[in-house]
């Protein structure tokens, strides 16, 4: 593979990769990666310069929390995710910034419109994040390169497996998807699930007008 999406040679880098590939099923595992690697040449492309270290860690933990939530909190699993992130780099001695940045990139990472202005480890993030999943931005990479990376870790059956277990990570607490993309999966593939809407969260509060 070409040096500019190479893996980093580090031993947190082997350590996130180990500790993700024992938490996730395989095809969580190899979209992971994918998306380190897509969001890598995105990055450069635009010319930003994430720090390759942090950008790995938080692609590898963004889809954690749909296997192994944090807390007994229900929360966003996207939170979840975050939390095993900024864990496992305290636990490493690295900066609370740097911590805080890779927290900030997977919690965000189902977020439009935010990610990409914010640092460039956030930004690249999603950029892999939407490239795998919706192949937004596909067209901007290097042909030869994305085959390569799908040789290196295949898709199979990337889209039904990725949303079967969205699913299965989200059922048992379908409030916590509310205002995000994973809303319309769950309405999708749980029949009968009857979300509380924004409309009726504003005309049901306290006040009296």
């Amino acid at each position: 593979m070409q040096e500019i999406t190479e893996i980093p040679r580090t031993a947190t880098v082997a350590e996130a990769t180990e500790r993700v590939r024992a938490m996730t099923s395989p095809v969580l595992f190899h979209h992971s990666r994918r998306v380190y690697l897509f969001g890598l040449l995105h990055a450069r492309r635009l010319g930003l310069r994430p720090d390759p270290e942090l950008l790995y860690v938080a692609a590898m933990f963004h889809d954690v929390g749909l296997a192994h939530p944090f807390s007994g909190e229900e929360q966003r699993f996207e939170v979840d995710g975050a939390d095993h992130a900024r864990t496992f780099l305290s636990d490493r001695g690295f900066p609370a910034a740097a911590a805080e940045t890779v927290w900030t990139a997977v919690a965000l990472h189902t977020t439009p419109g935010v990610p990409g202005r914010m640092a460039p480890e956030i930004a690249a993030t999603q950029l892999g994040v939407l490239t795998d999943v919706v192949g937004l931005g596909l067209d901007e990479l290097d042909p030869g390169q994305v085959e390569e990376i799908v040789g290196a870790h295949p898709r199979g059956d990337f889209k039904n497996e990725f949303l079967r277990q969205t699913v299965e990570g989200l059922r048992h607490r379908p409030e916590t998807a509310n205002g995000t993309v994973n809303a319309d999966i769950l309405e999708h593939f749980l029949p009968g699930l009857r979300r509380t809407t924004t409309v009726e969260r504003v005309l049901g509060s306290a006040w009296p007008s």
